[in-house]
């Protein structure tokens, strides 16, 4: 679409708004009837660790969301001197997991505890074994249950139960919904039924009744809907709390939110059974959608759903980039010192392609990424860690090689357990996120360790964020009685081809096999980090 298309295309509405928030950046993207990114914008923040939970406070949300929204007004104005003023449909999605509790009137009663706090366990323990079915720490309920054991007073006052994409999407819509694939990782979802599973439901309320709480599990939680339907639409209250200004129109339609790994889905084009897709970035998780249910409860493996509701198993882990992140920034630090003017990308570049050059196995090198506990590896705390044997080959190469191993250890142990235990079969995995950035290097580290064929398609810099702009665009543009995947594949990757596909090859993959043997053996000096460095 030219210029001038373009620009008419923005003033008459004929666009979509797509929003996620994640663990690090808030991203809007705006994208046109072929569904291209055409504009964007974004805000840099962190969580913080405050009373030992992993939080961001709502003054944050807003003001970053603001930011955000701010920045891609200006981008729309400086490319195309047009002043964005509606949208056809706008979509949210955020981080998933987590607990967001608030009273009759809609008063927040407790701070926001994100994916990344592991302070649930023994909600998670009894939750799964009432339900026979795997309950994560991260789960919402698995922290309203983990309140209740702890006696935590706000928890009568609890009347409403929700995720930070269901949240800004609350605030902005007044509706409380949420879409299923979010919701999956709020409470368990049955699949047929298309929502949360009734007779989980009741156990839940067995389980609490004698505390003499006034709710019932159900009152407390948001509406299911699945990708497509009608989700609410913007208010003029919601309308100045998105842009200040305002010139934001109300009215506009929103499709139901979701959360990052459904956003992930559909910006990789693996909503189909017999694909999956790997998100990593601050965390790592891989989502394969599942021909039929596993012959098993695995407490690694997590059953959840695309935005249509398909049955998908996740690994997930807590920890992928930030240590990776870290190392580079303190080779950045030697470079400046050094009198060199070297931008981020190109260290990242230089970094990343240096650890194609290391041995398969790493050299004999270790190292754990754990600035946070590891659910899959036994850990409710992490500290960061390299160690090697005296005759270890320590290069450059081994040792970026091996930083970028780790960032995938835990999620090959996942993923062992449907692959070789479960026998899921997969045509590829799709890969998006900072991981995979550097063209070539995290594809083929992933390639080696899954076993599988890995693609980067050339849009998955866009991230969560074009994704929620997919779902909106489904939602406003989609054809009588078409799903999901056929307006993904027909509609918005027909004739695209992948960047690059990298196969695995056998010295990678018994290389990587080598380095797993020894990281599982060394968990214990994790173990032991964490109990000596308080």
């Amino acid at each position: 679409m030219d210029k001038m298309k373009t620009a008419e295309a923005i003033r008459s509405g004929q666009t979509v708004l797509g929003i996620e928030f994640g663990s690090t950046r808030i991203k809007a993207v705006l994208v046109d009837t072929e569904n291209a990114p055409i504009a964007s914008g974004g805000h840099d923040w962190e969580n913080h660790y405050e009373d030992n939970i992993w939080t961001y406070s709502m003054e944050e949300v807003w003001a970053g969301l603001k930011d955000c929204y701010g920045q891609l007004k200006e981008d729309v104005k400086s490319r195309y001197d047009v002043s964005l003023t509606t949208v056809g449909s706008i979509g949210f999605s955020g981080m998933m997991h987590g607990y967001l509790p608030f009273d009759e009137n809609g008063e927040q009663l407790a701070p926001f505890r994100t994916w990344r706090n592991t302070i649930t366990g023994q909600a998670s323990e009894q939750l799964s074994e009432v339900f026979r079915f795997h309950i994560p720490q991260r789960w919402s309920i698995a922290h309203l249950y983990q309140a209740v054991l702890n006696g935590e007073e706000h928890v009568k006052d609890v009347r409403f139960l929700t995720t930070l994409a269901g949240y800004i999407h609350w605030k902005l819509t007044g509706e409380k919904v949420i879409g299923i694939g979010e919701a999956a990782g709020m409470f368990p979802i049955d699949s047929g039924a298309k929502d949360f599973d009734a007779g989980m439901l009741e156990q839940f309320d067995e389980l609490v009744a004698d505390r003499g709480f006034s709710w019932k599990i159900r009152e407390l939680l948001p509406k299911v809907l699945v990708a497509g339907e009608h989700a609410g639409a913007l208010t003029e209250e919601g309308a100045r709390l998105l842009d200040p200004s305002g010139e934001l129109s109300a009215g506009i339609p929103l499709c139901p939110p979701e959360g990052d790994a459904g956003t992930g889905m559909a910006a990789t084009n693996s909503v189909a059974v017999r694909t999956g897709n790997v998100s990593a970035g601050t965390s790592v998780f891989a989502m394969v959608v599942l021909e039929h249910e596993l012959k098993k409860v695995h407490p690694e493996i997590d059953l959840v759903t695309t935005p249509s509701g398909d049955l998908v198993g996740m690994v997930h882990c807590n920890n992928c980039t930030s240590d990776l992140n870290a190392w580079v920034g303190l080779f950045g630090e030697f470079a400046r010192a050094m009198g060199m003017d070297i931008s981020a990308d190109r260290l990242f570049e230089v970094l990343y392609k240096k650890a194609l050059e290391g041995e398969a196995d790493c050299g004999g090198l270790l190292a754990y990424n754990y600035f946070s506990g590891e659910h899959i590896t036994g850990l409710e705390e992490g500290r960061p860690l390299f160690v090697r044997h005296p005759d270890s080959r320590l290069s450059l190469a081994n040792f970026m090689r091996t930083h970028l191993c780790t960032s995938l250890g835990a999620l090959k142990t996942g993923l062992d357990i449907l692959f070789k235990e479960e026998q899921v079969k997969l045509d590829m995995l799709l890969g998006h996120g900072g991981l995979f950035k550097t063209r070539g290097v995290g594809q083929k580290i992933l390639a080696d360790a899954a076993g599988v064929p890995v693609t980067v398609m050339e849009t998955a810099g866009e991230g969560g964020a074009w994704g929620c702009a997919l779902l909106g665009a489904y939602r406003l543009w989609k054809k009588d009685g078409e799903s999901l995947a056929d307006y993904l594949e027909w509609e918005v990757f027909a004739g695209k081809k992948g960047c690059l596909t990298e196969e695995p090859c056998k010295e990678g993959s018994e290389g990587f096999e080598a380095f797993m043997e020894r990281y599982r053996a060394g968990l214990s000096v994790e173990k032991a980090a964490v109990e000596a460095l308080q």
